[in-house]
């Protein structure tokens, strides 16, 4: 059975909100203290697990006070940022995967493929949080006017470090100017990618990063808060743990969209989400959650689901389970990743909240 998400639970989706909120002094989900300046530290792939497992490396961070919340689903970069920055879940802003059917144009990747149906302006439907404060976007030079950029990120000002610690220092700065600041970091998550979450190189990177939030959370002005937080965790899967789908199950398949922890295929007209998915059971069994778009919707996970966002979402998805990663062929170039996310596992859908400063008390 899919698993359901709890009514009215905290997300990602609270986490900027809530700060602008503080700085009006207005009662928010997260119950910050009204504050003059906010940091939002997005830390990409900092999943509560990891965070918990290697505690002893983030000494700032797994000390902070604050807990853990979800970050969404799927539990991919693309949908955890738009319900940051907008304060809605996928159903509603739109953002639906790491890759997503854009019907008429096909199957698009949401992080890079902007332009034409996937227009930056109204793809992604809500207006963001960053449009609605005095707000300053830290990130890599290289995303300044990205798609990306202009479609989750509209309203601020964008200032670029190509560094972690250019950026840190950068947030530094931008926290005395008593705006709302949104600070992404993602050099943990490119690790964890390539080497594994369990591997001394993501475990460096996690003590250069605890370092940086430790230096900023002592430099902040006493009337600003700072929050740390992620857009998912991630699971190491071994070239043992990757399923290849045979090739009859895909007879049935127009497109596929989302990642290999988390497929959404798109039925041929001929077929019926049912069958298609009952196929997809017979061969994982418990390898995976196999569920139809509605059952999904009904799960929560989504949040109310507008019918411009419907079409792009799979008939059916498919979400592993344990370490496992699902190919359609062989010689997926994927297939190099370890560490992986987008699945419904605590690994992935568990974030740490951290707060310091003036949200610390």
């Amino acid at each position: 059975m899919l698993p359901t998400r709890a009514p009215g639970s905290r997300s990602l989706a609270d986490v900027l909100r809530s700060a602008s909120l503080a700085m009006r002094g207005e009662r928010n989900v997260l119950s910050l203290p009204r504050v003059r300046g906010a940091v939002v530290l997005l830390v990409d792939g900092l999943g509560a697990a990891q965070l918990g497992q290697r505690a002893g490396h983030a000494r700032t961070l797994a000390a902070a006070p604050g807990g853990s919340l979800d970050a969404g689903f799927p539990s991919t970069t693309a949908v955890a940022l738009a319900s940051l920055t907008t304060g809605a879940l996928a159903g509603e802003h739109g953002m639906v995967g790491y890759d997503a059917l854009v019907p008429g144009a096909g199957v698009r990747n949401q992080l890079r493929d902007w332009g034409g149906a996937m227009d930056p302006a109204t793809w992604q439907r809500v207006p963001t949080i960053l449009e609605q404060e005095t707000s300053i976007v830290i990130g890599e030079p290289k995303h300044a006017t990205s798609g990306f950029t202009q479609a989750v990120l509209r309203g601020a000002e964008f200032r670029g470090g190509r560094s972690m610690a250019d950026r840190f220092a950068l947030a530094e700065q931008a926290a005395r100017e008593r705006a709302l600041v949104y600070l992404y970091v993602p050099e943990l998550d490119r690790v964890g990618h390539d080497r594994g979450w369990q591997s001394t190189a993501w475990v460096d990177a996690l003590e250069q990063l605890d370092g940086h939030v430790a230096a900023l959370a002592a430099a902040l002005p006493r009337d600003v808060g700072l929050i740390a937080t992620a857009d998912h965790g991630m699971v190491d899967v071994a070239a043992s743990g990757h399923l290849i789908v045979p090739a009859e199950l895909l007879d049935s398949v127009a497109h596929v969209a989302g990642e290999p922890r988390c497929l959404q295929l798109h039925a041929t007209e001929s077929a019926t989400a049912d069958a298609l998915a009952d196929g997809w059971r017979a061969w994982l069994g418990d390898a995976a959650w196999v569920a139809t778009r509605q059952e999904v919707i009904a799960s929560g996970w989504l949040g109310e689901v507008h019918a411009d966002v419907a079409p792009r979402l799979g008939d059916v998805f498919v979400a592993a389970r344990g370490r496992r990663a699902i190919y359609l062929d062989e010689v997926d170039p994927g297939r190099g990743m370890i560490g992986q996310h987008g699945s419904l596992t605590p690994d992935e859908l568990r974030v740490p909240l951290r707060r310091f400063g003036a949200f610390a008390t």
